[in-house]
């Protein structure tokens, strides 16, 4: 006797969110296909246990490519963040609505789990501030303006609520492996270290909130909240997924210190833009989030340890992203650099 298993379509399979969360389908016994553009990426879905759809959303064939494998889709997962977040959302959307419709006359309604992100809230105060207090999902879309295109238009995703179940997922920054916007931390504490500084100076407050979870434990909050049996709670709404504690900026480069050897600790001066422009994307975004929704509605919960508590795996690890040239390494440090380095001032 066989079983049908469920199947989840993620877009944007091969980017540092969106590997993680093909990885956490497959654990959880999922079939699991993910659409990449290029064809130098299937090699890592391949190793994943993921069936990788080369092409592209505007590929007018690609309906036809993904039911040669299924015609129903239980889930539908994007992952993608570009520069023209209007031009994909058109492109995704109207690839939902197609997947969607199909899988409606095999008797599945789809659900929907667009990524955007807890940036879209904007700041928060820093550790300690009489008025400090974490953005929860009701709190104003309030985003820096490289990301008001995300914020303002994620949520039209519930206008697609004629075929498909929908939420809208906000997680703070992610670390681990590849180390996303945290390989910049690593990196400049190893140029620091390497001229022969006996301190560690960085220019930011040392009170700023840096709240992040490990990319695995983002990944399975995807997971949880799809598996949910009753979906009523989770269409049309948002859900935020952070860590249960936040770190400051203090505990990050404190424990950078230690870690790189540093004789003489920390010393904060100046400002972060003078050490180095993406260091703003971590200590220069105070922000700490909420995500008691996701924990009460799914019983999810991180379960690996902050970035400050086990650095030392998390930076042999990114160094040995960097040293084997993986493919996520490379495609998020060219992203991220390319997005936050150069829109910096946009914050």
């Amino acid at each position: 006797m066989t079983t049908t298993k469920s199947s989840v379509l993620v877009v944007g399979a091969n980017g540092y969110i969106g590997l993680a969360v093909c990885r956490a389908f497959v654990r959880a016994g999922w079939r699991v296909f993910g659409l990449v553009r290029r064809a130098e990426a299937a090699p890592a879905l391949y190793a994943a246990e993921v069936t990788p759809i080369i092409t592209t959303l505007s590929d007018e064939s690609l309906p036809q490519k993904l039911y040669s494998y299924t015609t129903t889709f239980d889930a539908i997962v994007g992952c993608v963040e570009p520069p023209d977040y209007s031009s994909y959302y058109q492109q995704l959307t109207a690839l939902i609505r197609h997947i969607a419709e199909t899988s409606n006359k095999n008797g599945v309604r789809p659900l929907v789990l667009l990524s955007s992100g807890c940036k879209d809230y904007g700041t928060t105060d820093v550790d300690g501030a009489s008025s400090l207090a974490p953005h929860t999902e009701a709190s104003p879309i309030n985003p820096p303006a490289l990301l008001l295109s995300r914020a303002t238009t994620s949520t039209k995703i519930f206008e697609l609520n004629d075929v498909v179940d929908a939420a809208v997922l906000r997680p703070t920054n992610v670390y681990g492996y590849g180390s996303s916007y945290y390989g910049f931390v690593f990196d400049f504490a190893s140029r620091v270290a390497a001229s022969g500084a006996r301190t560690l100076s960085i220019g930011c407050d040392p009170a700023s909130i840096v709240h992040a979870l490990h990319v695995d434990d983002c990944a399975e909050a995807y997971v949880a909240l799809t598996e949910r049996t009753s979906r009523d709670k989770v269409n049309g709404q948002c859900f935020n997924i952070s860590a249960s504690r936040y770190e400051t900026a203090r505990d990050v480069t404190m424990a950078l210190a230690r870690d790189y050897g540093f004789p003489e600790g920390v010393a904060f001066t100046g400002s972060a833009e003078a050490d180095d422009p993406a260091l703003t994307t971590i200590f220069g975004f105070s922000q700490w989030v909420d995500s008691r929704r996701i924990r009460v509605l799914t019983g999810w919960t991180e379960k690996r340890m902050l970035f400050s508590e086990d650095i030392r795996v998390y930076r042999m690890a990114y160094e040995a992203a960097v040293a084997a040239d993986q493919g996520e390494t490379r495609e998020a440090r060219t992203k991220l650099e390319g997005r936050w380095v150069q829109g910096n001032s946009t914050e």
